[in-house]
């Protein structure tokens, strides 16, 4: 968890797409909007762009009319995509009390659960695409994916720009968007953040499968989270976040809507110093930190609209990662069959959030994932979702989603 997770955790499958993000829109924001109409209540508009036009993207290989008719056919099984509703011990002496080593896939791997794909690697485009299926069973929408600098990894994957391309193609042909959840990744700073956003922007801002809002003076931004954001002083952000600062991101062709990690209370105020966008609270472990501890939500919640700033609560279907950490049993929170999941989600919705992210998608060593599981036993006996079927979480999102966007109605008028 936190941080620690990027220097101890043990996993075996590459895992890509880190938090699914189920976005609402409030107040001061809309979304670059669907144009499949609505669902259950949520209501979804034409995609627009600043100049009302359509616009040629560098990288739109977007089907053409008639040119996959099989696929067309199949996207219309799914509900529409919801754009609306936005995944060793570190003290070395208690680590030396607990079994060291590695996992050996396929029957062995880093995670409580088994995936019903199998130990699978999101490098692999089936993969993606079975991925984007799951996903708009979900009715989701929106995805953000775990993002390091070209060459960069965590300690235990591999760098994961290259996919980006691939997993953009693959989103649009599922009418399905991305965001970039900005790792802490080495010798982060506020220049070379700008340099990052840049490249981003630069490089897939004209992708058709690219998430934008638009604000309410017009404007048409994308959204960044940035995970462990307080790895940087509050000072440090200012000159990147601040509109005074020289060598401000703001009001350049590169400007965004930039959302922080919420971890302790006191970072509420150094996010605001900072000049973020909003903030999010990331973990699925209810009481794990301040932020993700669902009770404070109502007050974070207030601490936002006092300061205009976007809450985003986090939320999970379980934490389970023994498997990797076996020590830390604490933070384990069972998922009682989805109902964990529903009252967090039920707790989210209280609060009034502008967004809330879930997660997540398929961060299996942490046992966070809403993706279809299987029942398995080798060596390893792995926990399932039985007496449910695999797609389980996959329908109770649906159902939220549908749920937030029916209070979001509610909340506008």
């Amino acid at each position: 968890m936190a941080r620690f997770r990027r220097k101890f955790c043990i996993t075996l499958i590459t895992l890509v797409l880190l938090v699914l993000i189920v976005t609402v829109v409030l107040k001061s924001l809309t979304p670059e909007d669907s144009a499949f109409g609505s669902l259950d209540g949520v209501e979804l508009k034409q995609i627009q762009r600043d100049d009302h036009k359509p616009e040629q993207n560098k990288m739109n290989d977007s089907p053409q009319p008639g040119k996959d008719a099989q696929l067309e056919a199949t996207l219309r099984k799914f509900p529409p995509p919801n754009y609306y509703v936005h995944l060793p011990h570190w003290d070395s002496k208690v680590a030396q009390g607990y079994p060291q080593g590695r996992h050996i896939p396929p029957d062995d791997i880093g995670a409580n659960f088994y995936p019903s794909l199998g130990a699978y690697s999101s490098k692999d485009p089936s993969v993606i695409e079975a991925h984007m299926q799951q996903l708009r069973i979900a009715a989701i929408g929106v995805i953000a994916v775990s993002w390091y600098p070209p060459n960069m990894k965590d300690d235990n994957g591999d760098p994961t720009d290259a996919l980006v391309p691939l997993l953009m193609e693959v989103a649009h042909k599922y009418h399905i968007k991305v965001i970039f959840h900005i790792e802490p990744y080495k010798g982060r700073d506020e220049v070379n953040m700008f340099t990052n956003v840049k490249y981003i922007i630069d490089k897939y801002g004209e992708h058709p499968a690219f998430f934008k809002y638009r604000t309410n003076t017009g404007k048409l931004l994308p959204l960044f989270y940035v995970y462990d954001s307080y790895l940087m002083n509050s000072e440090q952000w200012a000159k990147l976040l601040k509109h005074t600062e020289s060598n401000s991101i703001r009001d350049t062709p590169y400007d965004a809507i930039f959302i922080a990690l919420l971890v302790e209370e006191k970072h509420k105020r150094d996010i605001l110093t900072a000049g973020f966008d909003g903030l999010y609270t990331y973990f699925a472990t209810n009481g794990f930190s301040y932020g993700s501890t669902q009770k404070n939500w109502d007050s974070i919640k207030a601490f936002c609209e006092d300061n205009n700033l976007i809450f985003i609560p986090s939320v999970g279907p379980g934490y389970i990662d023994t498997s990797i950490r076996p020590w830390n049993f604490q933070n384990t929170r069972n998922r009682i069959n989805g109902k964990y999941y529903e009252t967090s989600l039920s707790a989210a919705l209280q609060a009034r959030p502008d967004f809330i992210s879930i997660t997540s998608f398929n961060e299996w060593h942490e046992g966070t994932q809403i993706e279809m599981a299987t029942p398995k036993t080798s060596l390893t006996v792995y926990l399932d979702y039985l007496p449910n079927k695999p797609a389980i979480y996959l329908e109770i999102t649906r159902k939220w989603a549908a749920i937030f966007g029916g209070e979001r109605r509610k909340w506008q008028e």
